[in-house]
């Protein structure tokens, strides 16, 4: 008998300074907020991430309004590097207003320092969103 180890996923809020990082499992099917790392080496961080926690796919946030147009093509471009450079899926997921919910939770969590956190929760809304759409 084969027992099947449940694939790792990855959720990312990408933003200018930092990213927000949040991780699940195919089997559970719950995300957790992971981490924050620097945009100044996104890649390399990523990278190590993506080799310790030995994740499948990585979700990343993406702007799909008319009026993001130059957020969603960010999304597309980095998707793609991540892709090509870490060798790992990526999918997409809708992210408009996934910040304002982050911060909402961690206030009614009675977290004091949100800007410290909300960009992981950020990602675990974003991955949330892409587990429960199947």
């Amino acid at each position: 008998m084969q027992i099947m180890e449940a694939k790792k996923i990855l959720g990312v809020d990408y933003g200018v300074s930092r990213i927000g990082l949040a991780i699940a499992d195919s089997e559970t099917r719950i995300a957790f907020a992971y981490g924050t790392i620097d945009n100044k080496n996104f890649l390399k961080e990523l990278g190590g991430v993506i080799e310790k926690e030995n994740i499948e796919t990585v979700v990343l946030g993406k702007l799909e309004n008319a009026g993001a147009g130059k957020k969603a093509f960010e999304a597309q471009e980095i998707g793609e590097k991540i892709s090509r450079e870490l060798k790992v899926e990526v999918s997409y997921q809708e992210e408009m207003f996934s910040t304002k919910m982050a911060e909402n939770n961690l206030k009614e969590a009675g977290v004091k320092n949100l800007k410290s956190l909300d960009n992981q929760e950020a990602a675990r809304i974003i991955l949330q969103s892409w587990l429960d759409r199947g």
